[in-house]
């Protein structure tokens, strides 16, 4: 490149890498959008006469050939709260829990701004949902698409996010009268994380990566999902909707086909457990792996890019 100084490369790097981000924030918002639409859809389509998601993908011949019309594949009222979210951090109103906390991680991604997360995760988790299981699942997906901006490796999620409970416990403790009712709930949520780390042997190094049953198919999946849930239904609950996301996620690496097959087609909250693992799959991969057809019609398709990037605008702006 005639002309360019070796002082401007590292310029030239930094505009490539915040270009690269940019459009990864994007993405996030897209794929949590599309991962909803798939969950919800597959929902409809199990409760209804007219077969299952997986019925209808084999007649058109898979994901590639699918296309997310609003009119057929609406999003539910996950992808709405998250986007009500995602404006309330970029003009001033808004709420949300596990399934619209995500935002809430990348408007707040540096480490610095931990304890501005850990304060708004919890409140926006408490507005529609004042119990510890459904606030800390809020704090859980805000601290796992903080992860994913910031590039940690994703086999460390579920130990950091464990790491960061106390902070959250010790904010409560501050602004919630009635907290000592809580407590037994509140050991609830990191009893079952700490039970699930164990069982895909997560420890503390990160180089060991997760380990799965040799056995693991959609059946052995649905029963897990439901031994995961405190309900009988996988992803019903703040601790077992970003639980299955991020088995899908360490499973899947950056095939999204799997990650569909395993987040948003199951007979669980498929839409709650989509609309986690999409978003955060944007966040890591951005689009290449998504076939266009999923995301180029998608119900509210401009103002969720709008969103992811303003999100990132503000998240980098600040001091």
């Amino acid at each position: 490149m005639t002309g360019v100084r070796l002082t401007d490369w590292g310029w030239l790097g930094r505009t490539k890498a915040a270009k690269k981000m940019v459009e990864k924030f994007k993405a996030a918002m897209l794929l949590g959008g599309v991962g909803d639409a798939l969950g919800y859809g597959n929902v409809r389509r199990e409760n209804s006469s007219f077969g299952s998601i997986q019925e209808e993908l084999q007649k058109i011949g898979g994901l590639d050939h699918l296309v997310l019309s609003p009119e057929k594949w609406p999003v539910s009222d996950n992808t709405v709260m998250h986007m009500a979210t995602a404006e309330a951090l970029t003009t001033g109103s808004g709420f949300g829990a596990a399934t619209k906390a995500m935002c809430i991680g990348m408007r707040y991604w540096k480490p610095e701004r931990l304890q501005t997360l850990v304060e708004v995760s919890i409140e926006c988790g408490r507005m529609t949902h004042n119990h510890p299981t459904g606030f800390l699942g809020s704090l859980c997906t805000a601290l796992f698409a903080s992860y994913a901006a910031q590039g940690k490796p994703l086999v460390r999620w579920g130990r950091d996010m464990l790491r960061a409970v106390p902070l959250a416990e010790e904010y409560c403790k501050k602004t919630i009268r009635h907290m000592a009712e809580y407590q037994e709930h509140w050991f609830y949520f990191e009893a079952k994380w700490q039970f699930y780390l164990e069982e895909r042997k997560i420890s503390e190094d990160e180089e060991h990566q997760a380990t799965f049953p040799e056995n693991y198919d959609a059946e052995e999946r649905e029963k897990t999902y439901k031994k995961w849930s405190s309900e009988g239904r996988g992803g019903r609950r703040g601790h077992d909707a970003p639980m299955i996301a991020y088995d899908a996620l360490l499973a899947a690496g950056s095939s999204w086909a799997e990650l569909c097959r395993r987040a948003m087609f199951h007979r669980g909250e498929s839409g709650a457990t989509g609309t986690i693992a999409g978003c955060l799959f944007g966040l890591l991969h951005g689009l290449d792996a998504v076939p266009r057809g999923l995301y180029q019609h998608l119900e509210h398709q401009g103002r969720l890019e709008d969103l992811g990037s303003a999100l990132h605008r503000l998240s980098t702006q600040e001091k």
